[in-house]
């Protein structure tokens, strides 16, 4: 059987022929939500100092209350270039022009992802526990395999490395240009770098925008993951827990 004829499983429903899955990297591969929680405090925390008052508006902009990080918030879906505007658009609020507003935004941004206290690694934000074996049986049974984030296309290749995937990760993909997720466009250009059509992937991914896009391109399928209590619904055709629950079914199936 070939990866093009691959039957896919997941909770009562089947996905025929095929040929790639495509992954979310934040929230679905990787728990990193309580990384970048204490990224959005640093950031407001940094730009407050600068401009007193705006650090709690722009804590709720980013998607943090009560020391807690909103699954579907601006922080834990959105980019870096999304974030850094909303940023900028409340320091511009007090007053700032929008080009002195959005220099004292990446100023921050920059000084906290170079900041040695608070570095992105395995420790920090750890795979969650059957990613691995998940992979390593995806990749046995001959489906290419990729990943599609909002980080930057740098942020995906260095998770890649620093939880040394490259054995299963056939494409590591992000947003660096002006295409930003749900635009269907990025999904067709991770399809086409993986060589497969969108009619033979599957979409795995643990936001609104990786669900919209993956159906707006036609992929087959998509699965939205929920990972922490009190996640909102998303509209994928299948909705689990764990990667554990997508199966490959065999001839005998």
């Amino acid at each position: 059987m070939s990866s093009s004829d691959l039957t896919i499983a997941c909770q009562g429903l089947k996905f025929n022929k095929i040929a790639a899955i495509i992954f979310d990297k934040d929230g679905t591969l990787e728990n990193s939500l309580p990384f970048w929680r204490e990224v959005a405090i640093q950031r407001a925390r940094l730009i407050d100092a600068q401009i007193p008052g705006v650090g709690e508006p722009l804590l709720m902009a980013f998607g943090i209350q009560d020391n807690a990080i909103d699954t579907a918030g601006l922080m834990a879906v959105g980019s870096r270039q999304e974030n850094e505007i909303a940023a900028a658009a409340y320091i511009a609020e007090t007053g700032r022009s929008w080009h002195e507003a959005r220099k004292i935004a990446r100023q921050a941004f920059d000084e906290i992802s170079q900041s040695k206290y608070l570095i992105k690694n395995p420790e920090s934000a750890p795979l969650f526990p059957e990613v691995i074996e998940t992979l390593q049986s995806f990749k046995s049974e001959g489906l290419k395999l990729g990943i599609l984030s909002a980080d930057s296309t740098q942020g995906v290749e260095e998770f890649v490395t620093n939880h040394k995937l490259q054995d299963y990760i056939q494409l590591s993909m992000g947003v660096d240009g002006k295409l930003l997720k749900p635009d269907p466009q990025l999904y067709i250009q991770a399809c086409q770098a993986l060589k497969v059509a969108p009619e033979q992937t599957l979409m795995v991914g643990d936001s609104w925008g990786d669900i919209q896009m993956a159906k707006a391109a036609k992929a087959a399928g998509t699965i939205a993951v929920i990972r922490h209590q009190g996640s909102v619904s998303l509209p994928g055709d299948v909705t689990i827990f764990s990667l554990s629950e997508i199966q490959i079914l065999s001839d005998s199936n």
